[in-house]
């Protein structure tokens, strides 16, 4: 039986008390700890500013890859690419009030028809949710 797709809710997420620095630390060690690297970083907030000229909150955008599990997902799907690194956010909605959410990569999966790759979603996705957790 397939999820309701408009109930399903797309990102694990948890808000923290620190600073936005620390948020970032914490994250990548988190990450870490579950086997992800951070394959780019994305500063959405001086971004914004660059091209738009507009102040945007502190926003980060880290493209975090777990190589082991990247790799059979390419071996099941070869454009999983497409879909690939996970992404991991970080936002400062306040001054010491941090947001951090992470892709679910079941929810993701759900518009490809190949069924191999749903153990592996369900796995990334455990990894995911202990690295938040852990924050």
């Amino acid at each position: 039986m397939k999820p309701n797709y408009e109930a399903m809710k797309y990102y694990i997420s948890k808000k923290l008390s620190i600073n936005f620095d620390q948020a970032v630390i914490k994250v990548t060690e988190s990450l870490k700890s579950e086997g992800f690297g951070v394959l780019s970083e994305i500063n959405l907030h001086e971004k914004l500013k660059e091209k738009l000229n507009i102040d945007f909150r502190r926003y980060k955008i880290l493209g975090a890859c777990n190589p082991s599990y990247a790799y059979k997902a390419l071996q099941s799907e070869d454009k999983i690419g497409t879909m690939l690194p996970c992404n991991v956010i970080i936002q400062e909605l306040a001054k010491d009030e941090i947001e951090v959410a992470a892709v679910d990569p079941v929810a993701s999966m759900m518009a490809i028809d190949n069924s191999s790759l749903e153990n592996i979603a369900k796995e990334v996705k455990e990894k995911l949710k202990r690295v938040i957790s852990s924050l």
